[in-house]
């Protein structure tokens, strides 16, 4: 199907159809076609479950502009994740604002109605987002009657985004019965279920743009699944980086290798690095140290894993995981775009995140460490994810997805278990006890539901229901509003349910109940007296909402010495449990005091690199907890509010302040300054500018001679300081 039959036959804006033509697309690929002919720009809801790199989003995209351009729709883009939604609002930002369409993005701040958001014609979002806007009955939200896209809807699987995901679905679908949803997803062998929960048209294919070879590794020699086979001839030690370089010498492809470890990741790019060098030309390598400088100092300090990882990239090699800065993932992944980078070495997260194709996808790890239960195979949906990144549009001929194996026996099983094997189907994982207890709150906060009758109605209109049935979950949720009226957050007269102060506020503040229960309760041990830095900070830790640090064996003894000095000093809000009578609750407390020391390192200044070394954490665990705690203060402070807990306003506040920044309380007001982290502001307090006002009074020639400023900060903190602002 061409550009001119959407245009006459389907009524697309022929203004859509000339972007289109200068963004390369003169025609559908085969799925996107059939999508079309299901009526899915006639304003019919559809699931669509093709491989990655197959079309999926311009489908959505050819419905959300249709509608806006002709009926003045207003359109939202649901992800899972903040990297998609950036990625998304660049993309749609830079193809369609020529049109007039106006795109925007909502990914944090939950304690917020969004009112500013109904401007944008398109808003991506993440998942939660449009959760938190709904429990602050965002109008405009309410009264969406266009296009909603769940982009990656099988992600209902996940136990974690799953249950926010599902519940949104529907009940966006229950304020707007009209709506037009269109779910897109990964090929699922249960695909045809959604679209019937959803009401949908259906198209599930596996057509793929670039072909995909799937096959197995073994001494020497990869056995594809049309049992051809193909010999390895490189110099390279190690399989992956044999089949790294094989992949270069046979036309200069790209390779992302998946190991199931962060270690892995570094250990198998490091092996690499040594043979990937030598395929890199002079203007490769130039570019590649630029990026080696971006990555090295993106954290203000230069730490290990930044010089480690910027020693490989200035080789063509590079690792990726949750434990990197945001800022060295996005150059990485950028890098790895314009095919300076030819290795990535990477967790799986990266399968289920940004689009990055590669020619060959290399998945060494076909099992990971599964707590209780040792080493266990992945999900067949898992390895699928990893193998569709393989095949580059426009650059390859066919992709080429690659398991190792040790054995003939192994070989066999991973044919059978992987590569010809169907992904699994996606079940609802609604139904728990944690899940279940924030969104039957959030309904009843936001008015959406006011008695059980209408909360299992409700239900009744879920995947879950769909599934299995409302009743099977009925038990769970009256257990769930036992708690939430033993905890008063909900009363209830006769049949009709309703929330009180306390539980309006827990949801809109977007924490767990039991996490409103728990700084509740610690705030209410607040006397005359300030709370210590220490007590407010293990209460943060010890909400559901913080994930707690690992307790090693060899933690017990200091920590536990280290509870029972501060505790015989009165210094915690929640007392700890007795270690003899609850050790298993006891081992918790003490997972969740090692979290706070990792908090109390941070706002003391602690190089990251010690905090890397003494808590075995990255610099994106760092600032995931730092952003978790940033949050969590605001809710406590917030509740300190509500009940009127007068002496902790202020600690709070300014303990909030210090660990957005990472900083002593003598540098907040240096920190404040755009630009200026924990680093730069220690610089300029020890030079002697400990205040705005001493800035002030500094030529921008002085102050540029200060380690870690340079002359940009520099006239920027000039600037800065002499606005009216300050």
């Amino acid at each position: 199907m061409d550009l001119q039959d959407l245009q006459e036959k389907y009524g697309l804006p022929e203004e859509v159809t000339e972007v289109l033509e200068e963004s390369g697309i003169t025609e559908l690929y085969p799925p996107q076609a059939k999508a079309i002919e299901k009526g899915v720009l006639d304003g019919r809801s559809l699931t669509f479950a093709i491989p990655t790199a197959a079309g999926k989003t311009l489908v959505a995209e050819l419905c959300m502009l249709k509608s806006i351009l002709e009926e003045g729709g207003k359109c939202l883009y649901v992800v899972p994740l903040r990297a998609l939604a950036s990625e998304k609002f660049e993309e749609f930002k830079g193809k369609y604002e020529s049109l007039g369409v106006e795109v925007g993005v909502a990914t944090g701040d939950y304690d917020v109605s969004g009112s500013k958001l109904a401007r944008y014609d398109i808003l991506v979002a993440t998942s939660e987002k449009v959760d938190s806007l709904l429990r602050h009955k965002a109008k405009w939200l309410a009264d969406l009657s266009t296009v909603v896209v769940f982009d990656e809807i099988h992600l209902i699987n996940d136990p974690g985004r799953g249950p926010t995901l599902e519940v949104l679905a529907a009940r966006l679908r229950q304020l707007n019965p009209d709506l037009q949803v269109l779910g897109l997803s990964a090929t699922i062998s249960n695909s045809s279920s959604i679209a019937d929960w959803l009401s949908a048209q259906h198209v599930r294919s596996e057509w793929r743009p670039v072909p995909l070879k799937e096959g197995v590794y073994l001494r020497g020699d990869i056995v594809f699944e049309d049992l051809s086979k193909r010999e390895v001839k490189t110099s390279a030690k190690d399989r992956v980086s044999k089949l790294a370089a094989d992949t270069i010498e046979q036309g200069g492809g790209q390779v992302l290798v998946f190991v199931s470890t962060r270690r892995s990741t570094q250990a198998a790019a490091r092996k690499a690095a040594k043979k990937i060098r030598e395929y890199l030309t002079k203007n490769e390598k130039e570019r590649l140290k630029e990026v080696a400088h971006t990555i090295e100092t993106a954290l203000g300090e230069s730490t290990e894993t930044c010089r480690k990882l910027a020693k490989y990239v200035r080789q063509g090699t590079a690792f990726h995981h949750a434990g990197l800065h945001h800022r060295q993932r996005r150059a990485v992944e950028d890098a790895f775009r314009e095919n300076l980078l030819k290795v990535i070495c990477a967790t799986p997260t990266l399968a289920a995140g940004v689009n990055l194709p590669s020619q060959r996808t290399v998945v060494r790890d076909y099992k990971r460490y599964t707590p209780p239960y040792g080493m266990q195979p992945i999900p067949v949906l898992e390895y699928k994810q990893m193998a569709g990144r393989a095949g580059r549009p426009g650059y390859d001929e066919y992709g080429e997805a690659i398991l190792l194996a040790d054995s003939e026996a192994e070989q066999d099983t991973l044919m059978d278990e992987y590569i010809l094997a169907e992904p699994e189907e996606i079940k609802s994982k609604l139904a728990s006890e944690p899940a279940l207890r924030t969104h039957v709150l959030g309904s009843i906060a936001s008015g959406y539901v006011n008695s059980l009758a209408s909360m299992l109605e409700f239900i009744d209109q879920t995947f879950f229901a769909y599934q299995y049935s409302a009743e099977r979950v009925r038990s769970i949720v009256e257990k769930v509003l036992d708690f939430l009226k033993e905890e008063e957050m909900i009363s209830e007269e006769g049949k009709w349910l309703s929330a009180t102060q306390f539980g309006v506020r827990v949801s809109q503040l977007y924490i767990d109940p039991l996490s409103g229960v728990r700084l509740r309760d610690g705030l209410k041990n607040v006397e005359s007296e300030e709370p210590s830095e220490l007590g407010l900070l293990h209460l943060i830790c010890s909400t559901p909402d913080m994930t707690t640090l690992h307790l090693r064996k060899r933690d017990y003894s200091d920590i536990d010495a280290f509870v029972a000095d501060h505790a015989e000093v009165g210094e915690f809000l929640i007392q700890p449990p007795n270690e003899f009578h609850e050790p298993e609750k006891y081992e918790f407390y003490l997972s969740e005091v090692k979290t706070a020391q990792l908090l109390q390192a941070w706002i003391e200044e602690a190089p990251e690199d010690q905090i890397h070394e003494r808590f075995k954490v990255g610099a994106g665990d760092i600032r995931r907890k730092v952003s978790t705690a940033e949050w969590l203060l605001y809710a406590a402070n917030e509740l300190a509010k509500l009940f009127k807990i007068k002496p902790a306003y202020q600690p709070l506040r300014k303990l909030r302040q210090r660990i957005k920044y990472g900083i002593k309380e003598e540098l907040l007001d240096l920190a404040s300054l755009r630009g200026i982290g924990r680093v730069r502001a220690r610089s300029l307090h020890n030079a002697g500018y400990e205040t705005l006002e001493d800035l002030r009074k500094v030529s921008v020639e002085k102050l540029a001679r200060v380690p870690h400023i340079g002359s940009k900060i520099a006239e920027r903190v000039r600037k800065q300081v002499t606005s009216d602002k300050f």
